[in-house]
């Protein structure tokens, strides 16, 4: 089964993003994540950063989001709002939703995502919200999130990894995995170990605590069609981090390669 799979730049944060989307072409990927973009840009800075992947052999096809809150609701949708439209700008088809921590925001996020998602649909962007702690710390948190919501452009975000970190373990990310399926838009390769029970998610997929085929295959049989975009790996030195960027990409083709 062929599905697209980017990367992120987090495994090389010490890098520029120029070096970033060198390190991630030359490892085979087609598509690069967590694009830098933000609702103030310029036009220039905007121009620059899609220059960037594109003269890699890249698409810029994904990036991070979390609405300011704090601002005050209609504040918060506007600046969204211009995020939303700054990323449409470089390319971007995909903004991944960090969500909030603060409770008291709750009901203002879910009214922000149904102002903002017809919003995203036009630009030709969708929303996809992730397990990260907060709003979204469990999947029955995603799913309820997603009800709420209830717009095409909005979706979730499936993040294995996450689903083991912020819940330290307690829970697992193949269960329920046939009730959040229909709903995930996009899918996060990351993988979660526990050591002295703290748990680290910068492991390379595959040598933590996540299964992936079943995780994979049970996200698959549910409609999800793509994209994939690895995270984080294990390592600390940069030809050890670019080998392991590159291991992956195989690690998930296989998995695929079997569906």
């Amino acid at each position: 089964m062929e599905l697209t799979i980017g990367c992120t730049t987090r495994p090389f944060r010490g890098c520029s993003f120029a070096e970033a989307c060198k390190y991630i072409a030359e490892a085979g990927y087609t598509d690069v994540a967590f694009v830098p973009v933000k609702s103030d840009n310029t036009a220039e800075e905007l121009a620059r950063t899609r220059k960037t992947a594109i003269d890699a052999g890249l698409n810029p096809s994904m990036a991070l989001s979390r609405p300011k809150m704090e601002l005050g609701l209609d504040a918060a949708v506007d600046e969204f709002n211009k995020h939303i439209d700054n990323a449409a700008k470089i390319g971007v088809k995909w903004l991944v939703e960090l969500g909030i921590g603060d409770s008291k925001y709750y009901d203002d996020y879910y009214e922000l995502m149904r102002r903002c998602s017809p919003h995203a649909q036009q630009a030709g962007v969708n929303i996809s919200l992730k397990p990260h702690g907060g709003i979204s710390l469990t999947v029955q948190n995603l799913i309820d999130s997603f009800n709420k919501v209830n717009h095409p452009a909005f979706g979730i975000s499936y993040d294995p990894g996450n689903v083991i970190y912020y819940t330290v373990g307690k829970l697992r990310p193949e269960t329920d995995i046939d009730k959040i399926a229909p709903m995930v838009t996009t899918m996060i390769i990351k993988d979660c170990v526990i050591k002295d029970g703290k748990p680290d998610v910068m492991v390379t997929p595959g040598e933590g605590l996540v299964d992936f085929e079943k995780v994979i295959s049970g996200l698959v049989a549910g409609g999800f069609k793509g994209p994939l975009y690895v995270e984080c790996v294990g390592g600390t030195e940069i030809d050890e981090i670019r080998a392991n960027v590159k291991s992956t990409l195989k690690f998930v083709k296989n998995i695929l390669a079997e569906l």
